[in-house]
């Protein structure tokens, strides 16, 4: 097995385990998984329940902002959700692209699918898809999409730029994302940068913030701007678990910055704004 499928098969059997618990068990255990040991996904869920079309089953407490908030979803559109979870993101895009749009989510992991499908069962929608897949090779076929949203997904991809190509490719000419991720500014100790449990924690995979805006330009896309930033503090409760005492002490001194960021970027209307290596062409 080699590395990007090791990961892969981190994240698929961790959030496996997370879809099959509430929001308050995830919220109470270190990383949203019996057993303790990674990042509380509440250091940096934001808050949904004041929003319209939140439905608290789908709601796992697993993002890292509100990507619908700045995603300029319109009535009639067609919306993709990459990683969409137990469908909290969807439903609330839902809401907004209203009876005559359409959702489409995208998640890996089995159980999630089947706690996102069946939430949609419950609320009897007929507009809101749910598609295992993988992100790096979306199951959507190319210029079906008006917004891809995604949120605290794509730090857990191992091919961001094959992610971001994929996102350019089922995207109409003209349409655009808004994505809520992690980033870095500076360098993880190497205690959690080799630590899986981080890594599905959504710290371990994020990369660096000037590389992750390079390979969205370098994809294609443009008029890309930061919508919203935000400091992640991960406490000392968690980071004794990967580092000693000095090390925690050398992690706070450095000035290394874990950032919620969520970004838009649109895709040029064109000559169907087909980029290199887009997989369009």
């Amino acid at each position: 097995m080699n590395k990007a499928e090791e990961l892969k098969k981190i994240v698929r059997d961790k959030y496996s385990e997370i879809a099959l618990q509430s929001k308050e068990q995830n919220e109470a255990s270190c990383c949203g998984a019996t057993g303790c040991g990674t990042v509380d996904y509440a250091i940096f869920a934001d808050n949904y329940t004041e929003l319209e079309g939140y439905n608290p089953d789908a709601d796992l407490g697993l993002g890292c902002g509100v990507p619908t908030e700045f995603a300029q979803i319109k009535k009639s559109d067609t919306v993709v959700d990459l990683g969409s979870g137990a469908g909290n993101d969807c439903f609330v895009a839902r809401a907004l692209v209203g009876e005559n749009g359409k959702v489409i989510g995208v998640d890996m992991t089995e159980a999630m699918i089947a706690k996102a499908r069946e939430n949609a069962d419950k609320l009897g929608f007929n507009n809101v898809e749910f598609r295992q897949g993988e992100i790096e090779a979306l199951p959507i076929a190319a210029n079906r999409a008006d917004v891809v949203i995604s949120n605290c997904v794509l730090n857990l991809v191992p091919d961001k730029r094959q992610a971001f190509a994929e996102t350019f490719r089922v995207l109409k000419p003209g349409g655009h994302f808004s994505i809520s991720d992690v980033v870095l500014v500076g360098d993880l100790p190497e205690g959690i940068v080799q630590a899986s449990e981080m890594y599905a924690g959504c710290v371990s995979g994020a990369i660096q913030k000037d590389e992750y805006l390079q390979i969205i330009r370098e994809v294609g896309f443009e008029n890309i701007t930061v919508q919203k930033e935000k400091v992640i503090q991960v406490p000392d409760e968690i980071l004794q678990d990967y580092l000693d005492a000095e090390g925690i002490k050398a992690f706070r001194e450095s000035n290394t910055g874990i950032y919620s960021i969520t970004v838009y970027g649109s895709k040029p209307i064109e000559n169907l704004a087909c980029a290199p290596g887009s997989g369009c062409c």
